[in-house]
């Protein structure tokens, strides 16, 4: 049986708008926060996205989401529990003024690195910003696809760091007009070995969440089909990045790379790409995804993922809405729910209700 995961309690300092913020939903399976817009209910959730490897929710730097007019640092704060069979576990991120975007890490009060983090929780997230998914640029699509490899492959997100790491060095190297062969030999080997491994982890997650999603009963969310497209995986990277390197110097960027793969959606049900389909629609296939990923998720690594659905019920329809709220409470685990008014989360009985205005938080 899969363990759920709680944040038991949230302590926020100095992050964009709220100065001294703490949250003490216990181990609510559901967790509402509500308030008008510009509030700073997404800024809760992107600081718990924090607790992930990698950026946060909105692809912030850290020194972006400190709050204005301070010292340039934040803080959070959270009592974790992983295991109900274990005790909870004490987990702070923050940041320095003289290292503003140098996230460090403690557990327990022992210092720890972010790679740590899979080892105790996943989390996922949808927000406002990934309703046009489907019709964005590949990129989006790819972190998309990379954040939910990471919940299942805890090595993809080392994976994908190295292999950033090398291609902007091995850009920077091309843009300078004369660089170091060897030196780019050495960095093509990196993105080789990384990229390979980046591009075998979204096969397989691509593979495993279409068998679960091929398994999940006809209902309020429409079926969704998962493709991959772009460059094969076990293309000779070496050699065709060396071929390259003049024409990605006149580009500016990588022409031809491991990591330029695009994850095509089909509305199965309809059998038409997932971009044409309505916003609705879209968001409808977009949660049943995550959905699917999250069941998948608990069943592989024995966790339930901690879900961050920031505005989730705008684009739904009562009956999916209501869907929605079932299937969160059947994963078993913790999703913390955003919305301008309370009811929309009327007749959630098990959910812990907080208003948002201005930074500050008090329970509903």
């Amino acid at each position: 049986m899969p363990h759920p995961v709680h944040l038991l309690s949230l302590t926020l300092r100095g992050v964009r708008n709220h100065r001294d913020t703490r949250l003490d939903p216990g181990s609510a399976p559901l967790v509402v926060l509500a308030g008008p817009n510009g509030a700073g209910k997404t800024n809760i959730l992107e600081a718990i996205s924090l607790l992930a490897p990698g950026r946060g929710l909105r692809g912030a730097s850290l020194s972006e989401m400190a709050m204005a007019g301070g010292d340039g640092s934040l803080a959070l704060a959270a009592l974790l529990s992983p295991d109900p069979a274990l005790p909870p576990l004490s987990v702070k991120a923050f940041t320095t003024p003289e290292a503003p975007d140098r996230r460090r890490l403690t557990i327990n009060g022992a210092v720890a690195a972010a790679a740590s983090l899979p080892d105790w929780l996943s989390v996922l997230w949808i927000t406002p910003a990934m309703d046009r998914l489907f019709a964005d640029a590949a990129a989006q699509r790819r972190r998309f696809l990379d954040r939910l490899a990471l919940a299942l492959f805890p090595a993809h997100g080392r994976h994908a760091s190295r292999y950033e790491a090398a291609l902007r060095a091995r850009g920077r190297l091309l843009a300078e007009g004369r660089p170091d062969p060897a030196w780019l030999t050495a960095l093509e080997a990196q993105m080789s070995e990384h990229g390979t491994a980046l591009a075998d982890g979204r096969r397989q997650l691509v593979a495993v969440l279409s068998a679960r999603l091929d398994r999940t009963a006809p209902g309020a969310f429409p079926m969704a089909r998962l493709a991959l497209a772009g460059d094969s995986p076990d293309a000779d990277w070496p050699r065709l990045l060396s071929a390259a390197r003049a024409a990605d110097a006149v580009a500016g960027r990588a022409t031809r790379a491991p990591h330029r793969v695009d994850l095509a959606v089909t509305h199965a049900d309809k059998d038409m790409p997932a971009a044409q389909a309505s916003t609705g629609e879209q968001k409808a296939l977009l949660v049943g995804i995550l959905l699917a990923h999250a069941d998948l998720a608990a069943d592989r690594t024995g966790r339930v993922p901690l879900l961050l659905l920031d505005e989730a019920a705008a684009h739904l329809d009562p009956d999916r809405r209501r869907a929605l709220f079932g299937r969160l409470l059947a994963l078993g685990g913790q999703a913390w729910l955003t919305g301008t008014e309370m009811p929309l989360f009327d007749g959630l009985p098990e959910a812990s209700r907080f208003a948002v205005a201005g930074g500050a938080v008090t329970a509903a």
